[in-house]
């Protein structure tokens, strides 16, 4: 076990099962001696958290396409451990149909639905932990996002323009929990095989040709991205603030 996060409590926000990136971040953290603290959506997810993680880990119900979920969360959160050092937003959702196709085919309730999981939700998180307090000085905020923010990725579509919200976001929020000691970033993770993926069209093209893009060949691994996220949880990350770091093996540069 290493110690760069020795005596930090951290919340993550969106472990689903082992194959999920969030799993590779809590994995990173636990392994470097932070404390962490669980959410889950609903019971289901519950049930397949509960087979990963240590019966003395804390796990918190938090659906946050609601403002009362996340309150009531957050409150036993504080009412636990007073204060925390970091949260890693590990969400999105969109329905399956609007990651096919064209984007023309993008409806306006699943486009919303997409914004407000995926993306609002990031700014409602911070909000309600500053409305708590529930943050220490220095702490710091990471959430996941994807190279499809930037570029036409095969039926992304809806998610895409999700994401360059997202990292709006992340930007617009670190110039104002700044002052609070608070940084914000995002990771751009390169594509894995997890069970959102899966949620994509032609996901296998997709890993196909994000593999054929790595500049050593290999797919990147949620253990990488974990690590990265460890670092920008740590200390070590004080001067990097609203910024998108790449995770990807070099996908993003060719």
């Amino acid at each position: 076990m290493g110690n760069l996060l020795v005596g930090k409590k951290i919340v993550i926000m969106g472990v689903a099962n082992r194959r999920s990136i969030a799993w590779g971040c809590a994995k990173a953290l636990s392994e470097q001696g932070a404390e962490v603290i669980y959410t889950y959506q609903n019971e289901r997810i519950k049930k397949s958290l509960i087979k990963l993680v240590d019966d003395r880990d804390l796990l918190v119900e938090c659906d946050v396409a609601s403002d009362e979920s996340i309150e009531n969360a957050f409150l036993a959160i504080k009412e636990q451990y007073g204060k925390v050092d970091g949260i890693v937003h590990a969400i999105a959702f969109a329905k399956k149909e609007e990651l096919a196709g064209s984007i023309l085919n993008a409806s306006r309730e699943g486009y919303s639905l997409a914004q407000d999981i995926s993306s609002y939700s990031l700014i409602a998180v911070a909000k309600e932990a500053k409305k708590l307090d529930l943050l220490t000085n220095p702490a710091s905020v990471v959430t996941l996002t994807y190279f499809g923010s930037e570029r036409a990725i095969p039926n992304y579509n809806v998610m895409g323009i999700v994401k360059a919200a997202l990292e709006a976001s992340v930007r617009y929020l670190a110039r104002d929990l700044g002052k609070d000691g608070v940084r914000v970033n995002a990771i751009s993770a390169g594509a894995v095989k997890t069970l959102a993926v899966t949620g994509i069209k032609g996901h296998n093209d997709l890993l196909k040709m994000s593999q054929a893009r790595t500049i050593d060949g290999e797919d990147v691994t949620i253990d990488e991205i974990g690590n990265t996220c460890a670092f920008l949880m740590s200390d070590l990350s004080s001067g990097v603030i609203g910024d998108v770091i790449y995770v990807d093996k070099g996908v993003h540069l060719i």
